[in-house]
């Protein structure tokens, strides 16, 4: 017994010259649009319903006509052309960063005021990358950027302690400030003064999430001849902020947290002393040195529109 031939070694030309034959329903009309002899056209054609198992077919020496399998299939073959005459151009514009695929991570306090703008800008300018956004901590979306799960990442960092190894865009520095309950007696107060604050209770990110800025505040209290007293760690910082609104105790959070009015909490700057401030931390746009996806370009250029 002969071996029928592979389906999958059927080519897309072959699918071509079905369309066209089933439009014409003639080989010598067929033949000719398809700049190819008829007998090549029938053996094309014959190779083709061989790897199918199937007629598409039928044939005498009047006319040829769809068979019922033939006319199932033309609008699928159909599709399978116009998409694949599209190819080429989706290429293009994948190269020039018009169309694909792009993975940003972000750290949840870009979402708060940065984020928004920045993929408004660049959807509109962009719409046909699909954006995927991730929401992970600063610790995590370097262990992403490292396996390649994403392409880039808002982060949060030390001054002077970015990521080595990526290319980033600085986009923000600004202070730590204290959230505290709004019924605490030191809420009444503009500033606060470290002695005030330094045996109070803490709500305090993990070191892991961002050791450098851990150990500003751990400085901080020090140089006063304090401990911090963590009351709880907890990872984001809405999560941060909501646990000071249950009365768990203050919390270090980034200026732009402000923007979460989250009800019975205020925030409060604290008070310069001489050689004394509040720990600062910088927000950047990261990315894998030398990265070629082109949509990333697009991407990093959407935020100079704001």
């Amino acid at each position: 017994m002969s071996e029928r031939p592979n389906l999958q070694r059927s080519e897309w030309r072959q699918w071509r010259q079905f369309a066209v034959l089933a439009e014409e329903l003639h080989f010598g009309r067929a033949a000719a649009r398809l700049h190819m002899t008829q007998p090549a056209l029938t053996q094309a054609m014959a190779s083709l319903e061989g790897a199918l198992g199937v007629r598409l077919f039928d044939r005498n020496r009047r006319q040829v006509a769809l068979s019922a399998a033939g006319t199932a299939l033309l609008p699928e073959v159909r599709e399978l052309l116009r998409r694949a005459q599209a190819l080429p151009a989706l290429a293009r514009s994948a190269a020039q960063g018009e169309s694909g695929y792009l993975r940003v991570a972000f750290v949840s306090t870009v979402g708060y005021g940065l984020l928004p703008g920045w993929v408004r800008n660049f959807r509109q300018r962009w719409p046909r990358v699909a954006l995927e956004l991730i929401e992970a901590t600063s610790d995590v979306q370097r262990e992403l950027l490292q396996r390649g799960e994403v392409d880039a990442g808002f982060l949060l960092h030390a001054p002077g302690s970015a990521p080595a190894g990526l290319a980033r865009r600085a986009l923000s520095s600004e202070p730590l400030v204290l959230a505290l309950p709004e019924q605490h007696p030191l809420a009444a107060r503009t500033r606060l003064s470290l002695r005030a604050i330094a045996d109070e209770p803490l709500v305090l990110f993990p070191r892991r999430i961002l050791p450098e800025v851990f150990d500003a505040v751990l400085q901080l209290y020090r140089s006063a001849g304090r401990e911090p007293v963590v009351a709880q760690e907890a990872v984001q910082m809405q999560t941060i902020v909501n646990l000071v609104s249950a009365g768990l105790g203050l919390a270090w959070v980034l200026h732009s947290v402000r923007q979460f009015q989250r009800p019975g909490v205020v925030y409060r700057p604290l008070a310069a002393t001489a050689g004394q401030g509040a720990p600062l931390c910088e927000t950047s746009l990261v990315w894998r040195e030398g990265d070629a996806n082109p949509a990333l370009q697009r991407f990093i250029e959407a935020g100079r529109a704001q």
